[in-house]
């Protein structure tokens, strides 16, 4: 088991730190040039490219930075120009992480899409951020194909070659060309969130957020090698299981990462506990950021990890909800790891958690403001709630030291309204809301609106309930978490049938049984052909009418309690005859 600290150092580390933001930074630069323009960095390996079959090709940096040099000469061939918005809808792989770096080291901005999109999903995204271009590969070649002629931004969507070499599209840079001299406060990335209004928000991230995400990744990581065994992180290796399209896998994990010069694993597979632990083992994994659900089936699937695998690590990271006390006992006693919880968002992101080294971790707390970072609870009003007053978790435009924190994104792309009401003065709102107990851990209390999270997945109901009244058979619906003990929540839909259908609606007749999981099997179908997977409801519930308020919005918060209601029923022990 791993020692114990005796003294919490968050205080002397937060008072101590102060933020270095060069006025022109880039993060391709400091990523992968910086490394391959060294003599002594350019043979280290930046990423081992895993296949499902378990085949393993490591990449230096030389070869990562060019094959970005040549990509970045293609696209700027294609007509990119600075500022233009270039999609990348790829798996964890080395041409994920060249993507990013040709698109960002020529001032474009890179816009993450997951393979796991739907029609409907890759539509809004491609049509709402005009992006000129598409890089795919095999996995979502044909899905951005179908939604091209719709997208009159779209002009071409690339594709990679099936060997692994440069794509024909590639380019040969010209003597005389220059990486962007770009602005540390320049757009680098364009992720979209959901929303609960709505649908979902491109989020536009500087180049300088990197800077801003360091301090919580090396705190949640235990100081990602400088860890006093040695004066650099030589052995420093990440794997995550995250997807490299979302905030979690692309600043919590690729970036980083390649920012400290080290290995990170890229797997393009399907994820399993007996994978992780494979991958782990193979490549020495030290550092790795998994989900409390990934380690819940790790945990169930290999009890005693030790006993058949010869493991490495050091530290790992969790987020997207809390990892629990089985969980956390597990990590120590049988990784020998304290587990390391987080929170953040994608507009200010990696601010909240534990490093185990200098400050005690209390399991289920989401852990204090990571150095740097001015956060608190605040009320409605903006003023910092007392001790034990549950509020919206929140973080200052500026440090304790009364200097720019660069973790803040641009706003919400052609948002301005949505980008305004984040903010409260100075606090931006991440919407959670959580309780600061006398230590300054702060306790997670819920969501302040009706977004949720479905094992590490955010859902935002809007984009779910919008996909579903466009199946003919529907006239409303609300989408609301689930309690289920694997997962957090599962997606659960209310769905109140359009007239002409009502006779489908499903009874408790057993005649009907079979044609009532046609219906459900039906609306499940049309969500996750147009959505991601994951953004199905593995339950549907029919019911005559939502409930509402006066001015007709749906009331999502009676039937999340309902829910919940439902859960702790289950839970009570049965009532004597």
């Amino acid at each position: 088991m791993p020692e114990r600290p005796t003294t919490d150092h968050h205080e002397t580390v937060c008072e101590a730190f102060r933020w270095q933001v060069p006025a022109r930074f880039n993060m391709a630069e400091v990523c992968s040039r910086r490394w391959a323009a060294n003599p002594r960095t350019k043979d280290g390996v930046a990423v081992i490219a895993c296949d499902a079959q378990g085949k393993a090709t490591h990449h230096t940096y030389a070869e990562l930075q060019a094959h970005a040099d040549a990509w970045s000469a293609g696209l700027l061939q294609l007509g990119v120009q600075r500022g233009d918005r270039v999609a990348i809808v790829l798996q964890q792989r080395f041409e994920t992480a060249v993507a990013y770096m040709a698109v960002m080291q020529i001032g474009a901005v890179a816009m993450p899409l997951s393979v796991l999109f739907g029609p409907d999903a890759l539509l809004l995204r491609l049509r709402d951020s005009a992006a000129v271009l598409a890089i795919t590969d095999d996995a979502s070649q044909a899905a951005v194909l179908a939604v091209q002629a719709e997208c009159p931004a779209l002009r071409s969507v690339l594709s990679l070659s099936a060997d692994g070499s440069l794509p024909a599209w590639a380019g040969q840079p010209d003597r005389a060309w220059r990486p962007a001299d770009t602005r540390a406060d320049d757009a680098a990335i364009l992720i979209y969130t959901s929303g609960t209004t709505g649908p979902p928000k491109g989020a536009l991230i500087p180049h300088r957020a990197l800077i801003g995400n360091l301090t919580g990744f090396v705190c949640s990581q235990n100081w990602f090698g400088f860890d006093g065994r040695t004066n650099q992180s030589s052995d420093a290796v990440l794997w995550s299981p995250a997807d490299w399209a979302w905030t979690g896998g692309l600043m919590d994990a690729l970036l980083p990462t390649l920012y400290f010069g080290r290995p990170i694993v890229a797997y393009r597979g399907r994820f399993s506990a007996e994978v992780a632990f494979e991958l782990m083992q193979r490549h020495q994994v030290t550092h790795t950021f998994l989900f409390p659900t990934a380690l819940k089936l790790m945990m169930k699937a290999v009890p005693e990890p030790r006993q058949r695998y010869q493991l490495a690590l050091r530290a790992i990271m969790s987020a997207g909800e809390a990892v629990g006390d089985a969980v956390f006992s597990y990590c120590q006693d049988q990784l020998g790891v304290t587990v390391n919880e987080m929170f953040g968002q994608t507009e200010i992101n990696y601010i909240v958690g534990n490093c185990h080294p200098l400050w005690p971790a209390k399991p289920g707390s989401m852990g204090k403001g990571y150095p740097g970072h001015r956060v608190s609870v605040i009320d409605e009003q903006g003023q910092e709630c007392p001790v034990g007053v549950v509020g919206d978790v929140a973080v200052h435009r500026r440090d304790r030291h009364g200097h720019p924190d660069p973790i803040f994104f641009l706003g919400y792309w052609n948002n301005e309204g949505a980008t305004s009401a984040k903010y409260t003065g100075d606090w931006c709102r991440t919407g959670d809301l959580a309780q600061r107990d006398a230590d300054g851990y702060l306790w997670y209390q819920g969501r302040a609106d009706d977004v949720f999270k479905s094992a590490g997945y955010r859902i935002g109901p809007s984009e779910v309930e919008n996909c579903l009244v466009r199946h003919p058979a529907v006239a409303n619906a609300a989408v609301v978490p689930k309690p289920d003990a694997e997962r957090g929540a599962l997606v659960k839909a209310y769905v109140v049938l359009a007239p002409g259908h009502a006779e489908r609606r499903p009874t408790l007749s057993p005649e009907r049984s079979a044609f009532d999981a046609a219906l459900v099997q039906e609306l499940q179908q049309h969500v996750k052909g147009r959505l991601a997977p994951y953004e199905y409801p593995k339950d549907i519930e029919f019911i005559d009418a939502l409930p509402m308020t006066t001015t007709g919005k749906v009331q999502r918060r009676v039937l999340r309690l309902q829910e919940e209601e439902r859960a702790r029923a289950l839970l009570r022990p049965a009532s004597p005859s």
